[in-house]
């Protein structure tokens, strides 16, 4: 299906913002939309001329396996985000949608062609890249130092913030995407301590479990201040 650029809902925030209309309607003539179901792989690493993508609704992580075939998650992507390995001859990891998800997908050539045609769109993915960056970064030091405690805040400060309308505040509610198993591997923790670092901020009063992934933000000061985001 064709790009539908007009009432996409990440258009003010992707890379392709800083676009002309003009070209923006020029890039998505070589896009489409494909849509991926919780655990359905958008490419895996080894892939040759894997796909481009910007994720429009859902979320998705970055894995990569250890020699005893263990899955390590690296990074999560989030709506306006973008996903691909450019400039190289293969993927090096999986991307793997953890919730269904939408996305605009572009053939790398064309991805490519439209970076040596716009300087702009080149310099805004150049700066997503840079955050994408900071924010391994961060989590590197996060599971390195951080108390339990605060590795729990952080990644629920980061979920509430990606589900915003706005950068000024978060989100008051979200549906969680990865299951607790796969908040315990991104962390460096156990599931037990996950669930039990879950349950004493909420009896803090910083969130608030609302079904099976339902989570409110009740006090979002608190909770990013035990984050130390």
């Amino acid at each position: 299906m064709n790009l539908a650029c007009a009432t996409c809902p990440v258009k003010d925030s992707a890379a392709c913002a800083v676009l002309t209309t003009e070209e923006r309607d020029a890039l998505a003539a070589a896009g489409h939309t494909r849509t991926l179901k919780r655990g359905e792989m958008l490419f895996a690493a080894g892939d040759d001329e894997a796909a481009c993508a910007t994720l429009v609704s859902g979320a998705l992580k970055v894995t990569a396996y250890d020699q005893d075939g263990n899955e390590q998650i690296l990074s999560l992507v989030h709506p306006s985000g973008f996903i691909g390995e450019l400039f190289t001859p293969f993927a090096h990891h999986d991307v793997v949608a953890l919730t269904e998800s939408r996305l605009c997908t572009f053939a790398r050539g064309d991805i490519e062609r439209a970076i040596e045609d716009y300087p702009a769109l080149a310099r805004a993915l150049l700066r997503r890249s840079q955050e994408d960056l900071l924010a391994t970064r961060n989590l590197l030091e996060l599971t390195a130092h951080a108390s339990a405690e605060a590795r729990l805040a952080a990644l629920l400060h980061d979920f509430a913030a990606a589900a915003s309308d706005s950068s000024c505040h978060l989100a008051s509610s979200f549906e969680l995407p990865l299951t607790r198993g796969e908040i315990a591997n991104m962390l460096g923790l156990t599931i037990e301590t996950v669930s039990r670092k879950l349950g004493e901020l909420e009896e803090m009063g910083a969130v608030a479990r609302n079904g099976k992934r339902g989570i409110d933000v009740l006090d979002p000061a608190l909770l990013q201040d035990l984050s130390g985001r």
